[in-house]
């Protein structure tokens, strides 16, 4: 026999790696896949016998190569070196994926031998079991390890593959939540969502009945301290709000067109509608009314004037519903947890599930959800989507259901049997197999004597393989029929489950009519009874004064009654007032034994005050055999004392009165004295406060909790802000190409720091100089907002008439959008690589989304288009939400983007055609060898145009586009594109086929250096093509009616494209004579400027003429006072002095 050969490494290697080695194939067994690890040295050696056997009849030698990688484990004949391989003889043994080798053991005995149990697939039940002989026993762990590391490997890429495909598998819908009604049962008629949508309807309507009845009767309503009936309703998500929010104005017609249900922040409550839990399998429709429980908490409808939009993300087991404003999962329901799926019939746009949900008192209860949709055909897919996505899950469930095993199991009991014998000699193993034969019926045993002895095994060694073998078979068989603990266990509370949820309202009444009966025997005999079972507990271990009651009693419990009835079980415990009402008359005879469960904290009420009493006794009782004994008086004979003679120290003559309180004390220690003021020592008398005390107190509590309620508003408010500067820190992830320097950082927060800068003009010059020497990453947003505002005071007219509607944010949020699957696929695709974008429906891609939604039910001509996500993404870095929105419908509507983002996309076309122009006229060799390989603007710059550089370009390089594209408009776009081709030309000249220059333009492109970058800008600021592109536009219109009077066309095809370039035309005519109204009115507004410029003047002129007036007539006064001071000072000198003196 050849040697093993070993051709690759020993550990890790690559899929395409194998490794092959040379061995011999024993043989092989199929077994149970129950087969443990002990079981396994039986086994191998049941194969090794089989082979001696079949080699004595007929010798062959199996010689094998097993081929070992992560995709297969697979063996094959090996011809050797002296025979040629025929595809005919050599044929595959066994091929298996690596993950499906189960165990594998190496026999200690004999180390040239090991084997491997593989499992062929869990539905079978079956397993394989190789023997396998090496001729050198030290290769033996190198080819275990190699195929242990061949399986973890294809496991890990097995794990990998299902990851990939649940993110691929998740699909998610927009969808407007209506609100939750409580059912009885897990399964539906088909009308019920629209029985739902009614109720929705009714709890509207009652809603604003009350509000205004509380209109009405406000003044009765302050009477009652402050009672308002808005305190009760509560949203599904929602916390209830304050009284004001509450009383806004009910809007009875529909939030929009389509939404045919109203939704409120309500829970119905109306006594005279309660209705019973509705019974049996089948319905009807006339069930319905009876199937919808009515009541409190029953009918939740959602709040209108809250965003009621979310998400509706089906998974491969699980079902989200996110939502985008709170940006957090709102419900999350596992595939078990959905019984009922349905369509509404009247409202088609509506559908709902059922899915169960645990209820405070620790049942469960049966949810209907309601969801709205923008049309039938959107709910139709989500429904086929829900039936697929559990057709998958089951599957994949059947498929991964583990082997159910018990204690009673066939298999179990052989697993235990050689788990005894393993490592025994084999004597010792004989007899203990001889032990466990005693086990089995007298068949059974015969049959197993009888084939050992007809083999005639030649020691004990062989008789113990003998027996374990049929044994082995034996339990084999055993187990096909074998039926497991569990499951009638589970069986037996699935029909348990199934008596409580059919059970009648009338078996309350039922159950505590009997408590009553037995309640009319006498205290003697239940005392009798109790003292009974006491005097048998004797014997317990005594406790330390701390013992739980609770603990030491369900020993005792478990001994009566291990399985409670069906009926004790499930009987709802009555309220505790019942019962202290019975007092002492309750039946604590010990035939009520067996209905006490095995849990001391699931008893009820009456089998409390059962344990409680048994507690005593044994206390009791255990305490009488101590010799201390310092009582006065038995405990009998105070309960007496206190029920007859009130004694000081006691409140009432009935505070003991309750032996159920009684339960509630710690139990004494044996040798703790007891007087007679209780029987559980002396009663401490408590001082009671003034009035003036406790005000003190309450002070200090309120001042307290007020102090406390402020700590935490501002731990959260640090919280968030915190979490705010972490968010922007993420955001702002990205290397910036002009370093801002502070004195140009100084300039800027100068000028955002100017008071009522949004109705000051500032400079063009200084602010085109500011932007050119650098913008201030973290005050980017603010600045953008700034130019915003500047653009707007320098046009006081909109550059287009078609302005958007003033409709705020939030109100657009609360809509649904039929651009939502758009928008959701291309979620993934917009900066997959930054960390703020790059979470599956995380913080970024819902603000995302909402930021899309809200433009697309804006602008209903362009909805959405792709490039637009860009944009928005790049908006949504640098500021919040609502403020990047705002800053969309700037860049779309003021300055003109949105043109090149209609359906028929004849602006991009016109924007390509001055494109190429531009390269004509600037760079004629470029634009040459450009049309020499047929390469048009299209196949490089519509990504340019569309995304403005964010989907190809650093989001350094892009945010400094976006800064001058807020200071000088949409040309930008073409000068940075003008600039970037000429200045790579000499690289771009360099190829010489269409494939590699396209590929340089769209990847090797972008990925130029940041000085690069940084002249491309500074290049940019010196261009001004404002007069070019208006030029080519109207040369592109003229080449378009040449061609279309020179084009030999026939009658049809011309007058199609004539009524194309019509409808363009007209198109055209539309934005022309928007311009002209927009120039009109700026010539009318520049014309009433100049009038008004015209009137200062005239008054101006007038000022200045009364000025020049009121001058000569001064200087004329002026004179004629120094005429007289030169007379005074001529007549008097001494009087001259000082007045010239004064003068001066």
């Amino acid at each position: 026999m050849e040697p093993i050969t070993f051709t690759a490494k020993k550990y890790p290697f690559p899929s395409e790696i194998s490794v092959d080695f040379s061995l011999q194939l024993v043989g092989s067994l199929p077994v149970h896949s129950l087969t443990t690890m002990p079981m396994l040295p039986w086994v191998v050696a049941e194969v090794r016998r089989l082979s001696t056997q079949s080699s004595k009849k007929e010798p062959v030698v199996n010689q094998i190569r097993l081929c070992v990688s992560p995709s297969c484990l697979k063996c094959e004949p090996d011809p050797g070196k002296s025979q040629q391989w025929d595809p005919l003889i050599c044929s595959n043994i066994f091929e298996y994926k690596p993950q499906q080798v189960h165990k594998l053991i190496h026999n200690s005995h004999d180390p040239s031998y090991f084997a491997c149990l593989i499992k062929e697939n869990a539905a079978s039940q079956q397993s394989i079991c190789y023997v396998f002989k090496a001729d050198d026993q030290t290769k033996v762990p190198e080819i275990i390890s190699s195929i242990r590391q061949a399986g973890k490997i294809a496991r890990q890429e097995e794990f990998h593959s299902q990851s990939e495909f649940d993110d691929t598998f998740a699909k998610k819908f927009e969808v407007l939540f209506c609100g939750r009604v409580t059912v009885a049962h897990k399964k539906a008629p088909p009308a019920l969502i629209d029985e739902c949508i009614e109720k929705f309807n009714h709890v509207s309507c009652g809603r604003k009945a009350e509000l205004d009845l509380l209109s009405q009767n406000s003044e009765a309503l302050n009477t009652l301290g402050g009672f308002s009936l808005t305190d009760k309703f509560r949203s599904v998500f929602q916390p209830g709000g304050n009284v004001e929010q509450d009383r806004k104005p009910i809007r009875k017609s529909f939030s929009q067109p389509g939404l045919r249900s109203l939704a409120f922040r309500k829970e119905f409550q109306d006594a005279g509608h309660r209705s019973s839990s509705f019974f049996g399998g089948s319905f009807e429709e006339n069930d319905i009314q009876s199937h919808l429980i009515s009541g409190h908490n029953i009918v939740q409808p959602t709040d209108i004037e809250e965003n009621r939009t979310m998400l509706f993300t089906i998974g491969q087991s699980e079902v989200y519903l996110i939502s985008p404003d709170t940006k957090k999962i709102a419900l999350e329901k596992n595939f078990k947890e959905i019984s009922f799926c349905s369509q509404g019939i009247r409202h088609v746009d509506h559908f709902g599930f059922i899915c169960r949900e645990s209820s405070e008192n620790g049942g469960f209860h049966f949810v209907c959800y309601v969801f709205q949709c923008t049309n039938e055909a959107l709910v139709d897919e989500i429904m086929m989507t829900l039936k697929q996505a559990f057709t998958v899950a089951a599957v994949q469930q059947t498929s991964k259901v583990p082997v159910q095993q018990c204690e009673g199991c066939p298999m179990q009991c052989l697993h235990k049997l050689c788990e005894r014998i393993e490592g025994m000699s084999s004597s010792k193993t004989k007899l203990e197999l001889q032990k466990h034969l005693t086990t089995l019926n007298n068949q059974e045993q015969a049959m197993i004597f009888e084939e050992v002895q007809k083999i005639r095994p030649r020691n004990e060694q062989k008789e113990n393989e003998l027996v374990i073998s049929f044994l082995r078979c034996l339990y084999e068989e055993k187990q096909k029929d074998h039926i497991h603990i569990g499951e009638g266990k589970q069986a037996s509370q699935i029909s348990a489950e199934t008596i409580r949820n059919e059970l009648p309202t009338s078996a309350t009444r039922f159950r505590l009519d009997m408590l009553k009966s037995k309640a009319k025997r006498s205290l003697t005999e239940s005392l009798e009874s109790i003292l009974s079972r006491g005097s048998k507990a004797r014997g317990l271990p005594e406790h330390s004064g701390g013992v739980d009651l609770d603990s030491s009693m369900s020993s005792t419990l478990s001994n009566t009654s291990k399985e409670p009835s069906v009926c004790e079980r499930e009987t709802p415990p009555l309220p505790e007032g019942s019962f202290r009402h019975l007092g002492s008359s309750v039946d604590l005879s010990s035939d009520s034994e067996s209905h006490l469960t095995e849990d001391p904290a699931q008893l009820s009420p009456r089998q409390e005050f059962r344990r409680d009493f048994e507690s005593k006794t044994h206390h009791h009782d255990s305490n009488s055999e101590n010799p201390l004994k310092t009582r006065r008086h038995s405990w009998r004979q105070q309960i007496f004392l206190r029920v007859a003679t009130p004694q000081k120290g006691c409140d009432s003559p009935s505070r003991y009165e309750d032996y159920s309180e009684l339960g509630d004390l710690p139990p004494r220690s044996p040798l703790e004295p007891v007087c007679e003021d209780g029987p559980f020592g002396p009663v401490v008398e408590e001082k009671k406060r003034t009035s003036r005390e406790l005000r003190e107190l309450w002070k200090k509590a309120i001042l307290q909790q007020i102090l406390l309620l402020r700590m935490e508003k501002e731990n959260q408010k640090l919280q968030a802000s915190e979490n705010d500067l972490l968010n922007k820190r993420l955001k702002l992830d990205y290397e910036e190409i002009t370093p801002c320097l502070k004195d140009v950082t100084s300039v800027w927060e100068k000028m955002l720091s100017t008071p009522g800068r949004s109705k000051i003009k500032f400079d063009m010059e200084k602010m085109h100089s500011a932007v050119g020497q650098g913008v201030p990453r973290h005050h980017r947003g603010e600045i953008w907002k700034f130019l915003a505002e500047q653009y707007h005071l320098k046009h006081q007219f909109p550059s287009s008439k078609q302005q958007p509607k003033d409709i705020p944010y939030k109100e657009l949020l609360k809509q649904l959008t039929s651009h939502q699957h758009s928008i959701l696929i291309d979620l993934g695709r917009t900066f997959p690589t930054h960390p703020y974008f790059s979470a599956q429906l995380g913080a970024g891609q819902l603000s995302l989304y909402n930021i899309l939604k809200a433009y697309s039910l804006l602008d209903q001509e362009v909805g959405y288009c792709q490039g637009l996500s860009f944009v928005a993404g790049v908006l949504l870095l640098h500021m919040s939400e609502e403020d990047a929105f705002k800053m969309l419908k700037f860049l779309m509507f003021d300055m003109g983007l949105r043109k090149q983002y209609r359906p028929d996309m004849i602006i991009l076309q016109i924007q390509m055609y001055q494109l190429s122009r531009l390269l004509h006229d600037y760079h004629r060799d470029l634009y040459s060898h450009l049309e020499e390989h047929e390469i048009g603007p299209s196949l490089y710059a519509a990504p340019w145009f569309l995304t403005m550089f964010a989907s190809q370009f650093p989001l350094g390089f892009v945010a400094r586009v976006f800064d001058m594209i807020f200071l000088q408009g949409s040309e930008v776009i073409f000068k940075v594109a003008l600039s970037l081709l000429g200045s790579h030309k000499p690289l771009i000249l360099q190829h010489e086929n269409l494939e590699t220059i396209v590929d340089f333009i769209k990847n090797t492109l972008p990925n130029l250096g940041l000085v690069q970058m940084e002249k491309t800008i500074n290049q940019v600021f010196e261009m001004d093509i404002s007069k070019q592109l208006q030029a080519y536009e109207v040369e592109y219109h003229v080449l378009q009616d040449e061609l279309i009077d020179s084009s030999p066309l026939n009658s049809s095809q011309r007058m199609d494209k004539l009524e194309k370039t019509n409808s363009s035309l007209r198109k055209q005519n539309f934005d022309l004579l928007e311009e002209l109204q927009v120039a009109n009115g700026k010539i009318q507004s520049l014309e009433a400027t100049i009038e008004i410029l015209m009137a200062n003047e005239n008054k101006l002129k007038q000022t200045a003429l009364a000025l020049e007036l009121e001058r000569s007539a001064l200087l004329q006064t002026v004179e004629e006072l120094q005429k007289k001071a030169a007379e005074l000072g001529n007549g008097d000198p001494s009087l001259a002095k000082p007045e010239l003196t004064e003068d001066n």
